[in-house]
Formats: C-alpha cells, sequence, structure tokens
C-alpha cells in the first residue's frame, strides 16, 4: 500500500499502528511517498512508528493552538462563524419574489441575499402554511 503521508492514514499514532498490524497479516507492506518509509525492512518498520508519534503530536498541537487562539479572540469580543441574516434583505426579497416581476437571480443581485437563503426561506412558508 502506498500512502503520500502517513498521517494521512490514520487519526492516532494507536490507529495506525492496529492499521499496520492488519496490514502484516495480510503480507501488505507500507510505503509513505512524503516520509520516505518503507516497512519491507526492520529500520523501515522502526522510523514508521516514531514517524507515527511525532505525526500524532503535531495533530495536537495544531489543535491546542487552534483552541488557543479561539478562546482569546472570544476574550476580545470577537464571534466567529457565519454573520447573521439581515431581516430586512430577506423580506425584500420574499417580497419582489411575490411581487413575480423579477427573476431569482435579478432578486439575488438587487438584495444580496443568496439563493440557498431565499429558498430556505421560501420553504419555512410552504411548512408555516
Amino acid at each position: 500500500m502506498v500512502v503520500y503521508k502517513l498521517d494521512r492514514l490514520a487519526r492516532s499514532t494507536k490507529k495506525l499502528i492496529e492499521l499496520t498490524e492488519v496490514l502484516e497479516k495480510r503480507k501488505i507492506q507500507l510505503i509513505s511517498i512524503r516520509d520516505n518509509i518503507d516497512t519491507t525492512t526492520a529500520v523501515g518498520r522502526a522510523m514508521f512508528k516514531m514517524l507515527a508519534v511525532i505525526a500524532e503530536l503535531e495533530r495536537d498541537i495544531i489543535s491546542e493552538r487552534t483552541m488557543t487562539g479561539l478562546a482569546a479572540a472570544k476574550a476580545r469580543g470577537r464571534k466567529g462563524g457565519r454573520p447573521l441574516l439581515d431581516d430586512k434583505k430577506v423580506k425584500k426579497a420574499l417580497k419582489l419574489y411575490d411581487s413575480k416581476e423579477y427573476s431569482l437571480k435579478e432578486i439575488v443581485d438587487l438584495t444580496g441575499t443568496s439563493k440557498p437563503t431565499l429558498y430556505r426561506e421560501l420553504e419555512k412558508r410552504k411548512i408555516i402554511s
């Protein structure tokens, strides 16, 4: 089995080693192109296990930094995610849609409301009616 990089193969060292044990039982050798590892040799198998641990450490550090960054942004009063919909724009888009004078593309261009938002609001009308 050929992979580009070990950390693409599994999320944790445990899963990676379990996978390699299954591959070994089936007599399938693992080769990582980017990490330059070939498990057909003893040195290759040892390097594989060491790099698997390092790859998991790297993912954990990235995750911790991301969480720290999000917490710092939140402490500064920043919010993540998409901005809330502007109700005025949506109402205007629905009014234009009801008038049947404009195409959907024209409504989107005039109001700045996206097609999915418009469709979602129209679907809500069906459910309520």
